[in-house]
């Protein structure tokens, strides 16, 4: 007790000096601790995982897109009377009707009959001779431009003997009583065969019967060519018209002002 009365001040110099020397040993151990608490409560502010966005709703987006690229369909020419009048026409015995589309001009143009223009040709009579046999033999060409050309026309032909419409190349059978004769026309260098009781027969053209109903007027054994030159002028609401084309199933039309098109569709019994 002596020692530590006459020497506590240097003990307790000793104490504090043991717990300096304490404390500065933790010191870096302390702030290394509060460093890492520091960068650890930093990341968990900084690399919070972020909650998911909402899913977008573009619904209202998708209709105005919809809306902008749709067609806007307006009626003015049916249903509406303010800008588009309704016309009306009077026929010829007074009674009137409505125009619309297809009901007048050209479009309304009937045909109520097409007829096969043939080209006929036949064996009609066999004249033994002095200088050989001949053949007498009829040709008809309803679909000729010329009505003269359209009357029957009999050759007397013999054996590989051309005229203008075709030659004898064979014989068949007796001279004087064939089984066939095998002809060449000449328009096409198609062979053919003839017998007594067995004609050639080709369709080549027609004509057709036409109706225009808001004008009463109809067009009979119409041909092709029909309105031009040398024919009866056809004329549908005051523009004259040629026929330009017949065939079996449709008449064509052409404007003479502007050679504009309209082709008949023919529609039998309507």
């Amino acid at each position: 007790m002596e020692f530590l009365k006459k020497h506590y001040e240097k003990v307790l110099l000793g104490v504090v000096l043991v717990g300096l020397t304490v404390g500065a040993a933790t010191l870096p151990i302390m702030i290394s601790s509060e460093r890492q608490a520091e960068v650890d409560k930093t990341n968990e502010i900084i690399q919070k995982a972020p909650r998911p966005l909402e899913a977008l709703n573009l619904k209202p987006t998708e209709e105005l897109i919809a809306r902008a690229n749709g067609r806007v369909g307006l009626d003015l020419a049916t249903s509406n009377r303010v800008f588009n009048s309704m016309p009306w026409q009077k026929r010829p015995d007074g009674s009137i009707f409505k125009v619309q589309p297809g009901n007048t001009g050209p479009e309304a143009l009937m045909i109520q009959k097409i007829t096969p223009l043939f080209t006929r040709i036949s064996l009609d009579a066999i004249s033994p001779s002095d200088t050989g046999v001949r053949y007498v033999i009829g040709v008809e060409r309803e679909a000729a431009a010329v009505l003269a050309n359209r009357r029957k026309k009999q050759y007397s032909a013999t054996l590989n003997q051309k005229n203008d419409s075709f030659a004898v190349r064979e014989v068949k059978g007796a001279p004087d009583n064939p089984t066939e004769l095998i002809l060449e026309l000449n328009d096409t260098n198609e062979r053919i065969s003839l017998t007594r009781e067995k004609r050639f027969e080709r369709e080549d053209g027609y004509t057709a019967d036409l109706r225009y109903e808001p004008e009463r007027k109809s067009w009979t054994a119409v041909r092709n060519g029909a309105g031009g030159p040398g024919t009866p002028p056809i004329t549908i609401e005051g523009e004259a018209y040629i026929v330009v084309a017949i065939n079996k199933s449709e008449v064509v039309l052409s404007a003479k002002s502007n050679n504009k098109k309209t082709v008949i569709t023919y529609k039998p019994g309507s």
